[in-house]
């Protein structure tokens, strides 16, 4: 039924486009497409009574018999229960939906826009994939539009299937790790890269266990993901603790099923399963667009460094005062350049004290630029950290432990 309330005063050449448009044989939607531009409010078929009624009635061809959509338009409610089911198993209220036309049919309606006249047009695909939305909508009650979705529905029209992608979901936190034994992240054996062999007993990997799998399991148990990617701002040596506030992190959970999830629960899970290993606090839900902050971000962080050498307290003093806001020039080390362009990377020492020292060991406490190799400067790496703590002291130098303390981040006052 026409809606009177809404103006519809298309201009004469409209008129004149609707009149050469009679003959195409379309369906009202498609008719009523080739206007879509005009009359603000209206639907496509709304739009295409207006104009029949300017001209005296039209005859519209039925939805199948259209010579463009060959009644797409009518199988939209075929399209929701499709997607209905493909989506079955997951939970999800938000969808963003699309649709893949045959390319001839969308040069077949360019042709016809320039044959009519027309240039108020709306593209099939735009208007299928609004009147799908919709109808999924109402169908399901979940809402859809452009902004984040747990799902991406795709209606492939010229094979008859939809494709159903399952968007992330993410966590967010800050890790401790107590642990000197565990890396961050999943270390693939490099034998056999990670499908498993002699050399790794079948597991398919360099260490047992990682700071990622460690908080990850109870997350992936909970979503039921099918596996996980761990964002750190930035990483440790396996060797090294990560203490104070803890380390950044997001986690992304792949193809969840299920997204109301509880991050408390998941944290009392890590505590428990992880005790005296990891520790993980201020663990919230979080977007795709908190893994770029995470990735991108440099603060400075602080050390605590433990150093065997040979040499008077009393120097190391008098040598930490040398490097205090100073440059110094890191060439990649020997130990990760089989993995990381060599090149020469500037970096600043932005404070360093010593903590306590005798002969033959002292303690340092550090605040670095992000990104400086903190062990190289300390013992060299045969001259490629250039100056060095050791080579200003003029012995050789032994890093026995390194402890992060901070990751600043966010400073606290």
């Amino acid at each position: 039924m026409i809606e009177a309330s809404v103006p519809f005063a298309p201009p004469e050449e409209a008129v004149t486009a609707a009149r050469s448009a009679v003959a195409l044989g379309l369906c009202a939607d498609c008719f009523g497409r080739l206007f879509g531009r005009l009359g603000h409010g209206l639907t496509n078929l709304e739009r295409a009574e207006r104009l029949a009624s300017m001209l005296g009635g039209v005859d519209f061809a039925p939805g199948p018999s259209c010579r463009l959509c060959a009644g797409a338009f009518d199988r939209i409610p075929v399209w929701v229960e499709r997607i209905v089911r493909a989506s079955a198993g997951y939970e999800w209220h938000r969808f963003t939906c699309g649709s893949r036309w045959e390319p001839e049919i969308l040069a077949r309606e360019e042709e016809i826009w320039r044959t009519v006249g027309t240039g108020w047009g709306e593209s099939a695909r735009a208007a299928f994939n609004r009147e799908l939305g919709k109808a999924i909508e109402a169908r399901t009650g979940a809402i859809g539009g452009s902004g984040p979705a747990d799902l991406v529905f795709l209606a492939d029209l010229e094979v008859g299937r939809v494709g159903v992608t399952v968007l992330p979901l993410y966590l967010q936190g800050r890790y401790r790790k107590l642990d000197r034994t565990l890396p961050q992240t999943r270390w693939p054996c490099r034998a056999c890269h990670g499908r498993g062999c002699d050399r790794c007993q079948g597991t398919g990997k360099t260490y047992s266990e990682s700071v990622e799998e460690l908080v990850a399991a109870p997350a992936i148990r909970a979503s039921e993901a099918e596996e996980s990617r761990f964002h750190g701002m930035g990483r440790e040596d396996i060797d090294a603790r990560m203490l104070g506030r803890g380390r950044p992190f997001v986690l992304e959970l792949v193809r969840p099923r299920h997204r109301t999830i509880d991050p408390a629960a998941i944290a009392a899970a890590i505590a428990q399963e992880a005790a005296g290993r990891v520790e993980v606090s201020d663990l919230t839900l979080a977007e795709g667009a908190d893994v770029i902050r995470v990735k991108e971000a440099s603060p400075e962080k602080s050390y605590r460094v433990i150093v065997v050498g040979a040499v008077d307290v009393a120097k190391v003093k008098e040598a930490l005062k040398l490097f205090r806001g100073r440059a110094i020039a890191q060439r990649t080390p020997t130990r990760v350049a089989h993995r990381r362009a060599d090149r020469v990377r500037t970096r600043r020492i932005v404070e360093a004290e010593l903590v306590e020292g005798d002969t033959g060991r002292f303690t340092v406490q550090l605040r670095t630029e992000a990104g400086t190799y903190v062990k190289e400067w300390v013992e060299g790496d045969g001259g490629r950290t250039d100056p060095n703590l050791a080579g200003v002291l003029g012995v050789p130098l032994k890093v026995e432990s390194l402890d992060v303390l901070e990751i600043h981040d966010v400073e606290v006052t």
